[in-house]
């Protein structure tokens, strides 16, 4: 069963084909990593999955309806799920508040004025399975602007799970981290991915997380699919090297 089906959808901003005819289908479970170059379109194509952006043309599938038109705010209620380069969280609060708020959102009480009591617990409860998930659950009531950068992006990515994603987007998780929180984000994401069946998408540029945690890797260049396939087979292709691994190694 495929979660994510694109079909040759581009996206033009006047002249400018920032992405052009890409097709693509992620199915249940399956990590499938984004990579290319600078100006490759990854972001504007994430950013079409998303609905920041609408697509000249093409389609968008998700869970087998079509989102082509849906606002973020609707593809979000229908279980998709974002993290960004920039690490989107609400420093001023604490780990816990931080995931509370998207455990509200998830559950529907978002605009509600009150919860009783047991709404309440089942809030508490998700969040601290979440925090788990994402190896924070001793870091709870540290505000979130005080921790360390790997941190932070296990904050966020918590917030994201506590969306109850069946689809999750991560943009470059591993930006400006050091070795050791690429080494700790990347085992979280081979958790959520080989223990707990998350579907994920991912951009990256680091080419050891890619070869290390994807099933599938998809190869942008100047808004356009060059290539598609296994570690093994990506890693083999005279193309990609020539356009991209080449130049990254």
């Amino acid at each position: 069963m495929n979660v994510l089906e694109i079909n040759n959808v581009t996206k033009r901003f006047g002249n400018l084909v920032a992405v052009g005819d890409v097709s693509l289908t992620v199915a249940k479970g399956e990590l499938c990593a984004i990579i290319g170059p600078n100006g490759a379109g990854k972001t504007t194509f994430f950013n079409l999955i998303s609905g920041f952006f609408p697509p000249t043309s093409g389609t968008i599938i998700f869970d087998g309806k079509d989102i082509t038109r849906l606002a973020t705010h609707q593809r979000v209620a229908r279980g998709m799920a974002r993290t960004f380069q920039i690490t989107e969280i609400f420093p001023e609060l604490t780990v816990f508040e931080n995931v509370r708020i998207a455990a509200e959102v998830a559950g529907g009480y978002r605009l509600r004025p009150w919860m009783s009591r047991a709404e309440t617990a089942d809030i508490h409860k998700h969040v601290e399975a979440t925090l788990r998930l994402v190896a924070l659950e001793t870091k709870t009531d540290r505000l979130v602007g005080e921790l360390a950068h790997g941190d932070q992006r296990a904050a966020e990515i918590g917030m994201a799970l506590a969306l109850r994603p069946h689809l999750l987007l991560l943009d470059e998780p591993t930006a400006g981290m050091g070795d050791q929180e690429t080494y700790q984000i990347t085992q979280l994401i081979r958790r959520l991915h080989r223990d707990s069946n998350y579907t994920i998408v991912l951009i990256e540029h680091d080419m050891r997380v890619v070869f290390h945690l994807a099933d599938r890797i998809c190869v942008l260049d100047q808004g356009r699919m060059l290539a598609q396939g296994t570690p093994p087979e990506i890693a083999a292709n005279e193309t990609v090297q020539a356009a991209y691994l080449g130049q990254a190694a």
